[in-house]
């Protein structure tokens, strides 16, 4: 996990900024004479500000840290008077998190929006806080988003440097169709489950099985992805307990070796959220560990109950995918893959245009697209190349899709660099090539439509770009090798149908 990729050594970046930036929120309510919980709050609002906005332009990021309190101060308040209430304080914590979860819909902003009003409660249950906290609370927040701001957009703007891609566009729908609707009520769903059993557990530490449920559905769209993603953030927990028992209950809560350690998990949390779900939450674990040293509760009986109330919210997630409006892996990769193959058509398109002599024809931000989608694919896939999987077949049909589509994205690349060449001339055998291309992408996802004549392109006397025609022609085998795994049909859902 650490040997993965981080091309402009940006993860270290971000990962760096966010020790400091969340240190220096902490250290500034320190100063200010705040109690430990208050800092503690600060903390968490600092982190969430630097992990959770993610929106595409750094103007918009700033603000939506603006409105981060926003969201979380009405939050803050609602919890802090329920918190001696339990059925009233239920219910409203099952409003924030459906509230909460329908925020996705509204993409990045709704999403940091979203989690940093359900971490509001949550850490209200984490903390026990009281009405009488509340003005020093709300002071936190605010304290921590200015200055998690300040570190962000004024001292370390990596974004001004390395603007980070634009996501694609999450699948679309109408109604209980739509993605982010159906999530919600599952998320819902799940949290309830985890809330009523997590409560039979303990009666004072049940937030976290509600906790685990909504986490595992962040970035998740479909049955597989949901129930891959609760298995890894329980390997996650039951390491992380494991190197609590090692290093949180020794250390007893002294505060400059747990602030040190606390750091060192900050920077992890950052570093690893990327590559490994797994590792994030087992750094998540060690922290919270410490922190419950810190604030003098920490004891083996409590770290246990982390385990099994993780467990409980993996438990409520797989039944709420399984049951409310379920959306099978076989649905969701049909969707990610057609749009694959479509920004495959899309760059060679470009391309070609390019190589025509179009000055304005760029297809530079189209293979972009294509890596992001091929995430998409990946991600959608997981749960049927995980080691796991007890399907063979589909999991060798799923590992095949996924090489062919990175093979048409290493060609694809190639002949972006070839059409970017300002010696690059006209090449008919070239256009028809990129033409070919179109057609038998059109094959595989609109098999109706496609003719025979793609095999029939007009040729050229003139000689050739070789390198360029050697992408092309790779790109072609590649999108009929796709026919294979792909069912035969050019259906590429047929990948996966659990």
């Amino acid at each position: 996990m650490f040997h993965a990729p981080d091309p402009g050594l940006l993860r270290l970046r971000v990962s760096t900024r966010a020790v400091i930036g969340i240190g220096c929120a902490v250290a500034v309510a320190e100063l200010c004479g705040m109690s430990l919980t208050a800092s503690i709050v600060g903390g968490l609002a600092a982190l969430l500000a630097l992990f959770t906005v993610q929106d595409p332009t750094v103007p918009r990021q700033a603000l939506t840290t603006v409105l981060l309190p926003v969201a979380g101060f009405p939050v803050l308040a609602l919890a802090t008077l329920l918190h001696d209430h339990p059925l009233p304080r239920d219910l409203a914590f099952l409003a924030v998190v459906l509230a909460g979860a329908y925020a996705r819909r509204w993409g990045p902003r709704g999403h940091a929006l979203g989690t940093f009003g359900f971490m509001m409660f949550f850490v209200t249950q984490f903390l026990h806080a009281v009405p009488g906290q509340l003005p020093e609370l709300y002071g936190s927040v605010a304290i921590a988003t200015a200055v998690s701001a300040l570190v962000r957009f004024g001292l370390w703007r990596i974004e001004r440097r390395t603007p980070p891609p634009v996501g694609p566009a999450p699948l679309t729908g109408l109604g209980f169709a739509r993605p982010t609707t159906r999530q919600a009520f599952q998320v819902t769903a799940a949290c309830a489950f985890a809330l009523a059993i997590g409560q039979v557990l303990s009666e004072d530490r049940w937030y976290w099985a509600v906790g685990a449920a909504w986490w595992i559905f962040v970035n998740t769209a479909s049955r597989g992805e949901t129930l891959v993603r609760g298995f890894r953030r329980v390997l996650g927990t039951v390491v992380g307990i494991a190197a609590g028992f090692l290093v949180a209950i020794p250390l007893d809560g002294a505060p400059v070796p747990t602030a040190a350690l606390v750091a060192v998990c900050v920077f992890g949390i950052f570093y690893t959220a990327g590559p490994s779900y797994s590792w994030m939450m087992f750094f998540v674990t060690v922290m919270a560990g410490l922190l419950y040293g810190l604030l003098g509760v920490l004891h083996p009986g409590l770290l246990v109950l982390r385990v099994q109330e993780t467990a409980v919210g993996a438990i409520g997630a797989a039944l709420a995918v399984a049951v409310v409006l379920p959306v099978t892996t076989h649905a969701a990769t049909d969707a990610w893959i057609q749009r694959a193959l479509h920004s495959v058509r899309v760059c060679t398109g470009e391309a070609a245009r390019r190589l025509a002599g179009e000055a304005h024809a760029d297809p530079s931000p189209h293979v972009a697209e294509l890596e992001l989608l091929l995430g998409r694919v990946r991600l959608s896939l997981a749960p049927l190349v995980h080691p796991l999987s007890p399907v063979r077949a589909r999991k060798a049909r799923a590992r095949q899709v996924l090489a062919l589509l990175d093979d048409c994205a290493r060609e694809v690349r190639g002949l972006a660099g070839i059409a970017a060449d300002a010696e690059a001339s006209h090449d008919a055998r070239l256009t028809a090539a990129c033409w070919r291309v179109e057609r038998a992408v059109e094959a595989l996802v609109a098999p109706r439509n496609a003719s025979s004549g793609a095999q029939n392109a007009p040729a050229d006397e003139h000689a050739p770009d070789v390198t360029a025609l050697v992408h092309l022609h790779a790109i072609e085998r590649a999108l009929a090798q796709l026919a294979v795994p792909l069912g035969g049909q050019a259906r590429p859902s047929s990948v996966s149908d659990c």
